[in-house]
């Protein structure tokens, strides 16, 4: 693995066990906000079980660099299933993060197709890494 990827990986790890710590202590109610109202479970219950989903990813992501390529598809997919939630803030109107206008939440949306590119380059999935070892 590059040294770029390596850091890539590192740096995505930590961003999700921060942003899943962020889900269960100080941000809990900025997050639950962007729970569409749509979603069959309890806001509070869908937050947390991000939240614990989030750090897990993220430390396995820095832990277990072996199963760099695992995590990284399960991380993506991770981001895929957010997405509906992020559409349904734009849609919805809601105010959460500072994202407080039609534009900002717009934006947004450009950023987790990133987040999913990302989590597939560093797990070495795209393009496809290739083994070292030989």
């Amino acid at each position: 693995m590059s040294l770029v990827r390596h850091v890539g990986r590192i740096t995505l790890g930590v961003f999700m066990v921060t942003a899943g710590t962020l889900h269960l202590t100080t941000q809990r109610q900025e997050f639950q906000a962007q729970v569409p109202a749509w979603f069959p479970l309890d806001a509070d219950l869908t937050v947390l079980a991000s939240g614990v989903a989030e750090i897990g990813l993220g430390a396995a992501f820095v832990a277990l660099p072996a199963r760099r390529r695992t995590v990284g598809a399960l991380l993506a997919a991770f981001f895929v299933a957010i997405f509906p939630g992020n559409i349904a803030q734009y849609v919805e109107g809601t105010d959460a993060f500072g994202l407080d206008t039609d534009r900002a939440r717009l934006i947004r949306l450009f950023f987790q197709p990133v987040l999913v590119l990302w989590a597939l380059w560093a797990g070495g999935l795209w393009p496809r890494e290739r083994d070292q070892a030989r």
